[in-house]
């Protein structure tokens, strides 16, 4: 495609705005021509702050506009299977936001649909690949210099969430990030995940389990922690230690940047900034995933977490969801890989 990838934005939230503004500021080969929200007003007010950006009220039209070659879905997830398989018809390039959907039977439906219409059209928006320590981490683990990889250890903490983030969605829109690191830096799926949780934060709302405990168990043998603590009050933490055979490596530790020290009333402490929420900790690795779906886009081609991995993760989730409920151990039921499905991308 010589002339720029023309894209919408389906969902106009804060994860939209701010790919909005990706977009008009910080993407080369792309143009951002419309955004569609059920909020008609706070469209069309995103819209007006740049030139040549239309409202549209239905997002299955936008999807539709001879005008649009891209999508990026930024909607809930209970309305991306309706939209991604619309981009599906209409041969529409899509980069659609975690989770793919809200459960494992319509996310495999995606999957099947995509194979079945012909070359890959959709990316799911599991940033953390594009993060360049995650990337440099997974170059290094599968260069074999420490040998065969052990253990991940993950900490996923936000500083608040809102009273309506219930115990599930820790799992289903939290943990899926870790989900698809696991499934990243090992290179295989997980077959099982045990979901604990201790006795809560006193700032949690009403009946909400927080924080948790993952433990998933790889198809290797390998193993994966995740603490998640959507209410630790500090701050957005995330970062992740692989223990090999010969050596350990960890992304996202706090110590880079500015080094401080800072007296008050209690005497002196020491320390950097903790980010306040995900669009400042992964802005890097937004603006590389965006851009990367924007040149295979222009390419005619896909890159990055695929349907599939949407699906598993979803798969993964879902059987998370029943472990958080019961206690115990889940195994994750994945539908058989076919050739059809593995002619696609990994």
């Amino acid at each position: 495609m010589a002339s720029e990838l023309r894209v919408g934005v389906i969902g106009v939230g804060m994860m939209g705005a701010d790919h909005a503004e990706r977009l008009v500021t910080r993407t080369a080969g792309a143009r951002l021509v419309a955004v569609s929200d059920p909020d008609t007003a706070r469209a069309a007010e995103l819209a007006s702050r740049y030139d040549g950006v239309r409202s549209v009220g239905d997002p299955l039209e936008l999807i539709a506009d001879d005008g649009v070659d891209a999508v990026v879905i930024a909607s809930p997830g209970f309305v991306h299977e309706e939209q991604v398989l619309a981009c599906i018809e209409h041969r529409t390039y899509a980069l659609c936001e975690k989770p793919l959907t809200m459960d494992a039977e319509s996310s495999l439906r995606i999957v099947e649909a995509e194979a079945a219409a012909g070359p890959p059209l959709v990316q799911v928006g599991f940033m953390r690949r594009f993060d360049p320590e995650y990337a440099a981490m997974k170059a290094m683990l599968d260069s074999g210099q420490l040998g065969r990889t052990l253990l991940l250890h993950n900490t996923h903490r936000n500083k608040a969430v809102p009273e309506s983030f219930r115990s599930e969605m820790i799992v289903r829109d939290s943990l899926v990030h870790e989900v698809d690191v696991a499934r990243f830096l090992f290179g295989e799926e997980i077959t099982e995940i045990t979901v604990l949780a201790p006795a809560p934060t006193g700032v949690a709302a009403e009946g909400v389990l927080d924080p948790q405990v993952a433990l998933f168990r790889m198809a290797g043998g390998g193993m994966a922690t995740t603490e998640v603590f959507v209410n630790c009050q500090v701050g957005y933490e995330v970062r992740c230690e692989a223990v090999a055979e010969r050596g350990t490596v960890v992304a996202g530790r706090n110590s880079t940047g500015l080094y401080s020290t800072v007296a008050d009333d209690h005497g002196g402490y020491w320390g950097g900034q903790v980010p306040p929420d995900f669009r400042a900790r992964f802005a890097r690795a937004y603006d590389l995933e965006v851009q990367a779906w924007v040149d295979a886009s222009r390419r005619g081609e896909v890159v990055g977490p695929s349907t599939w991995d949407g699906y598993a993760a979803t798969a993964v989730c879902t059987a998370g969801m029943e472990s958080l409920a019961t206690g115990q151990p889940v195994k994750v039921q994945l539908a058989e890989r076919t050739a059809l499905l593995d002619g696609a991308r990994r």
